[in-house]
């Protein structure tokens, strides 16, 4: 008995390592909600879904993100219509010719859309009906061009590589009819009361797109539980929460490596088989000495699903997920896939890419919680959002409020960033007196010299752009030269995974200190440009192609010591600087050869270089190289070759 209490603990150990530790998930889902508050409520609110959000790292997860468009209100019944303050369009939910869990959405009778000027909007109706389809499409053609944002992927629109979904839905501010046998159902003790309170508070969504297979399927929507379901992952202990994992690295890494079987298990099966689990068992079984038993009762549950292909919707029990799912021969093998696995076990991991080296259950004791933390929230901030703008005001008033020193951590951190961002979204008056000039001068240095709190170098490198902008040349090098004397060796660097020794023991000496002043201490982030920034250098701007320009900061620090010199005329060292971003760029694209966009901007940065000096020949072989890692053409690289001309 005790041999196998000590195995699970160590399992457990081992896969907060894997997975992540309670604190560190914890952190991953603060600095998602923390994003999601942060948009200003004029535009929509945003919700953080999926793996992401929900706090699981794991490989191939894609970031997921919802927002709820303002234009609409849903209501499922004309008596429950209330006086809208805002101008929305006002739709009554139609399930008489729908499956369970999907709805047809119908303009109300009291509303004219002709009165309405929006474009999309009226685009998106088939008469007084609502198209979920015809909604998609029109908002693929009205999103802002995010990393590739081109097509739609289920009710959402992805990026060509398919790691952000981007779903835009619609809201009803009520519990509807069809969950409500959810709220009084006998269960066990949990969800507890006030979490059920709390989830019925906030209403339903409706995502767009329709039952497979239905004969109007292009006019159903699919009513969503989302902001429900993050609650009730949100309130799992860390054992439920590394049994789902467990469950969607069975699923994503071994069964659909099977490529016939790829995607018939999804992930909110997974969620769905969790919930009813957590719903009928004991709470007190789910404990870090009863981690395995507590898998395998989640895999014996699965294997049952997939035998009988029932797996009953959890809000909406008359919609079974597995209905037809599956054909006899691909159910027959899931089935004996998932039995085989079962009988090997916890040890059936070692087939998987995240927990190959399971057999050995290593526990690196230099692998601290604080660490992981910092690890996690480093990479985070470069994907947390799709979003520029954080209103100041909110994350000054979340600072205040927070009650942990982790959440405060992260408001301070995302209100660095907000500062670097307002020189960047505020623009000279064309008209504007020397006063107001010099007014704006002052303020912007000002908040630029806040956002040197972010990290290590990233706001001193935007501070050296806005004076290199002014003409402050000299200035701009002193700060350039800072930040390159910051990037020592301890520091963690964009794209690197985990922490070295130096680092961990680093983090070791700083155990006490504020997750803050860690970050600043040892973080280095990309400095990161709007479309036409005013601080950004004129040289990198072309008719604003780049939606957004993210160069790696030693890269961007070497050229902006090249553009300081050339205009000082120190003929000497802008061609050291030359040389040293030369060796650097070269370094890096040995160093990763999976080519990102960063690199083509980095080899656009090194043609600019050798453009402005006159050696026109290697300009161009830079641009050639950037538009073949450039595939997308999302970048200016290509209008750069075509306009260089080699004497």
């Amino acid at each position: 008995m005790s041999g196998k209490h000590n195995l699970c603990l160590d399992f457990y150990k081992y896969l907060c390592q894997k997975i992540g530790y309670e604190d560190e998930v914890k952190v991953r889902r603060l600095t998602y909600l923390i994003d999601d508050l942060g948009i200003p409520s004029t535009t929509a609110t945003q919700i953080t879904s999926g793996s992401k959000g929900e706090g699981l790292q794991l490989k191939g997860s894609d970031l997921d993100k919802m927002f709820i468009d303002p234009s609409f209100k849903v209501y499922e019944s004309e008596s429950d219509f209330v006086p809208q303050s805002c101008k929305c369009i006002l739709l009554l939910m139609k399930t008489e010719d729908t499956h369970p869990c999907f709805t047809q959405l119908h303009l109300a009778n009291n509303h004219d859309l002709t009165v309405d000027p929006g474009k999309r909007i009226k685009n998106s109706f088939l008469g007084r009906k609502f198209s979920s389809e015809l909604y998609r499409l029109n908002d693929m053609e009205a999103m802002p061009t995010i990393d590739g944002i081109t097509k739609i992927h289920g009710p959402c629109i992805s990026t060509t590589t398919e790691d952000v979904d981007v779903a835009c839905c619609l809201k009803c501010d009520k519990w509807i009819s069809q969950a409500k046998q959810w709220i009084i159902r006998p269960r066990t003790t949990w969800p507890p009361l006030y979490l059920i309170s709390k989830i019925i508070s906030c209403g339903v969504l409706f995502v767009p797109i329709g039952y497979k297979g239905s004969s109007n399927e292009n006019l159903q929507w699919r009513i969503s539980f989302s902001v429900a379901e993050k609650f009730l992952i949100f309130s799992f202990n860390h054992t439920q929460l590394l049994c789902y994992a467990l469950l969607k690295i069975m699923i994503k890494e071994i069964v659909d490596q099977h490529e016939d079987l790829k995607g018939l298990l999804c992930s909110y099966f997974l969620k769905t088989l969790m919930f009813w689990i957590s719903e009928e068992s004991d709470p007190s079984m789910w404990r870090p000495d009863k981690m395995i038993s507590c898998f395998m009762v989640c895999l014996k549950r699965l294997i049952y699903c997939v035998e009988y292909s029932t797996l009953l919707h959890y809000f909406i029990p008359d919609y079974n997920l597995l209905y037809m799912r599956f054909d006899v021969d691909k159910k027959d093998k899931i089935e004996r896939i998932l039995k085989n696995l079962f009988e090997k076990g916890i040890y059936s991991f070692a087939l998987s890419e995240t927990l190959f080296d399971l057999m050995t259950l290593p526990v690196n004791v230099m692998d601290s919680p604080l660490g992981r933390r910092v690890v996690s929230l480093n990479e985070l901030m470069d994907y947390a959002s799709l979003a520029f703008h954080r209103p100041l005001n909110l994350l000054y008033h979340f600072v205040h409020v927070s009650r942990s020193n982790i959440s405060r951590g992260i408001f301070l951190v995302r209100l660095s960033f907000a500062f670097q961002n307002i020189p960047q979204i505020s623009q000279h008056q064309p008209r504007s007196s020397n006063k107001h000039k010099y007014y704006k001068y002052k303020q912007d240095s000002s908040h630029l010299m806040i956002g040197t709190n972010s990290d290590a170098i990233t706001g001193w490198l935007l501070l050296a752009s806005f004076f290199y902008v002014h003409g402050n040349y000299l200035l701009s090098v002193d700060i350039t030269n800072h930040a390159l004397r910051k990037c020592t060796d301890e520091k963690l660097y964009p794209r690197q995974i985990g922490l070295n020794l130096t680092q961990e023991y680093i983090l070791h000496l700083l155990k006490r200190t504020e997750l803050c002043t860690i970050l600043k201490s040892i973080t280095i982030k990309y400095p990161k440009f709007h479309p036409h920034s005013p601080i950004m250098p004129q040289e990198l701007q072309l008719n604003g192609i780049e939606p957004a320009i993210r160069l790696h900061p030693v890269i961007f620090a070497h050229f902006l010591s090249f553009l300081c010199y050339y205009h000082l005329h120190e003929q000497r060292l802008c061609k050291q600087s030359l040389l040293l971003l030369r060796q650097i760029i070269l370094q890096h694209l040995t160093t990763y050869p999976l080519y990102t966009y960063h690199d083509a901007l980095s080899l656009i940065c090194l043609g600019i270089a050798h453009q402005m000096i006159g050696e026109s020949y290697s300009a161009r072989q830079c641009f050639l190289q950037a538009t073949q890692i450039d595939k997308h053409n999302v970048t200016s690289a290509a209008m750069r070759l075509s306009n260089c001309n080699v004497d």
